[in-house]
C-alpha cells in the first residue's frame, strides 16, 4: 500500500488561503516593503485566482511578475490592485513572465501598450510560442497511435492537437523584449533578483529568487496543494518529466525562503513540498511499469486506464484525457519502455 500522501504546507497569508476556502479574490497584501500580491480572476470555472506580484525598484519603477489574464476583468482587477497601493499601470516598467501559459503571460501585452513596459521570459517559451501551430499539428499524428475511443478522439484534437491554442487571448508577438536565461538577473533597479530555469511544466519555465528578501516566486512549477501538470507548453526535445524532477532538485538551496507561487498560497519550506511532488511522480511511474507488467501489448489507452488518476480516465475528456495520456507516455519514455506501448 503507498504511504499516505504528505499533508499540504501551511500557508503562510490566512487571508490567501481563506480566499481560496471561500471561492473569493484574496485582498492586495504586503509581501516585503514594496513587495505585493495581488489577484486576478482565473477564468473557465476554475476556483481561483492568478497572484501577482508587484516589486518595487529604488527608482519608483514597478516590475509585475505573472500579470494574468488579458480579459477586461483581469486588467481591471490589476488597475484595482494596483490603485489600492497608490499606483497605476503607468507605473509599470517591468513585465515578468514565468511561462507561456494565459493566467501567467496573457496582460502583457496590454500592459506593454498601456505603460511601454518591456517584457521578459524565457528565451524558450518565445520559441514555443513561435512554434505552436506546428506543435499542434504533430499533435494530432500522436493522437491517432493512442488508441482513444472514436467519440472522444475530437474533444482531444480539438483540446490538445491542432483545435489547440495556448491561450494567449490578445497577446501576439513580440512576445518578449527581454529573452532570459538560467541565472540571468531582473533589470529591477536596486534589487537583485535571479532567473532560476526550472523545465518541465513547460520547457522555458522560470522561478525567480530574490536571495536580499527570503522570497522565491515559483510560478506553477511549485504550488502548496496541485500537482503541475508536465509537458504542458508545446513539444519539447527532452522528456518533460526528467526535465520536471531534475528541476525539482534545483530547489535544494532555497530551503529557508517564502515560497510565492503563481496560485493559491504563500508557504515555506519548498524542498519539502518538492520532495513530497517528486515521490508523488514516482508513484506514477510505479503504476505505469505495473500496468505494462500486466498487458500484452497495449495501447497508450489501456496502460493509462491502469493508473490512479483523479476520477480515472474513463472519467475525463479532452484536454484533461489529453494531458494524463501524454504524462502517461512521458513516466514509459523515463522507464525506457515506451516501445512496449503500441501505436493503435
Amino acid at each position: 500500500m503507498p504511504p499516505p500522501a504528505a499533508p499540504a504546507p501551511e500557508p503562510i497569508s490566512p487571508v490567501q488561503a481563506a480566499a481560496l476556502r471561500d471561492g473569493v479574490l484574496p485582498p492586495v497584501e504586503e509581501v516585503r516593503p514594496g513587495v505585493w500580491t495581488l489577484s486576478v480572476p482565473f477564468r473557465f470555472g476554475v476556483p481561483d485566482a492568478t497572484l501577482v506580484y508587484v516589486v518595487e525598484g529604488s527608482d519608483g519603477s514597478l516590475a509585475l511578475i505573472d500579470p494574468g489574464w488579458s480579459s477586461d476583468d483581469g486588467l481591471e482587477g490589476l488597475r484595482t490592485g494596483l490603485a489600492t497601493i497608490g499606483r497605476t499601470l503607468d507605473d509599470v516598467a517591468l513585465v515578468v513572465v514565468t511561462h507561456l501559459h494565459a493566467d501567467h503571460l496573457g496582460a502583457a501585452a496590454a500592459i506593454r501598450r498601456a505603460s511601454g513596459a518591456r517584457v521578459a521570459m524565457h528565451r524558450l517559451e518565445v520559441e514555443a510560442l513561435r512554434r505552436e501551430r506546428d506543435d499542434a499539428a504533430r499533435n494530432d499524428v500522436d493522437i491517432a497511435t493512442w488508441g482513444l475511443p472514436e467519440d472522444l478522439r475530437a474533444g482531444v484534437v480539438e483540446a490538445w492537437g491542432s483545435g489547440r491554442r495556448i491561450g494567449l487571448g490578445r497577446t501576439s508577438e513580440p512576445f518578449a523584449d527581454l529573452l532570459l536565461e538560467d541565472g540571468d538577473e531582473l533589470p529591477v533597479v536596486g534589487r537583485s533578483i535571479r532567473t532560476l530555469w526550472t523545465p518541465g511544466h513547460t520547457a522555458g519555465h522560470c522561478c525567480f529568487v530574490d536571495e536580499a528578501d527570503e522570497l522565491l516566486f515559483t510560478g506553477d512549477h511549485v504550488l502548496p496543494r496541485i500537482n503541475s501538470g508536465i509537458g504542458l507548453g508545446g513539444r519539447t526535445a527532452t522528456n518533460p518529466l526528467g526535465d520536471y524532477l531534475a528541476s525539482l532538485g534545483r530547489l535544494d538551496g532555497y530551503a529557508d525562503l517564502e515560497v510565492c507561487p503563481g496560485h493559491e498560497y504563500r508557504f515555506r519550506d519548498v524542498v519539502g513540498r518538492a520532495r513530497t511532488l517528486a515521490r508523488h511522480r514516482e508513484e506514477r511511474s510505479r503504476h505505469v511499469a505495473e500496468a505494462l507488467d500486466a498487458l500484452q501489448d497495449p495501447t497508450l489507452v489501456e496502460v493509462a486506464a491502469r493508473v490512479p488518476f483523479s476520477g480515472g480516465i474513463e472519467s475525463m475528456t479532452g484536454f484533461l484525457l489529453a494531458s494524463a495520456l501524454t504524462q502517461t507516455a512521458f513516466h514509459a519514455d523515463l522507464l525506457g519502455r515506451a516501445d512496449e506501448i503500441r501505436p493503435a
